[in-house]
């Protein structure tokens, strides 16, 4: 059985049910695998826990946790 595993960033509802459509319909035609085979797992991450370039990726896209201060 395939098993998918994407992270990313937080995501609607809406969004996760797309992504989970639409990336087992690729993996399925890709693989020649029926659809119903595949698992996918979608972990969200909070900027707060990613880091880039030696910083928080909350620093790099401009958001901070509310009570830190500049």
């Amino acid at each position: 059985m395939p098993f998918i595993t994407i992270d990313a960033g937080r995501m609607s509802k809406d969004q996760k049910k797309a992504l989970i459509k639409e990336i087992t319909k690729l993996a399925s035609e890709i693989l020649n695998i029926k659809e119903e085979a595949f698992s996918v797992l979608l972990r969200e991450n909070d900027p707060d826990n990613i880091g880039t370039g030696g910083r928080m990726l909350s620093e790099v896209i401009g958001k901070e946790n509310p009570g830190d201060s500049k």
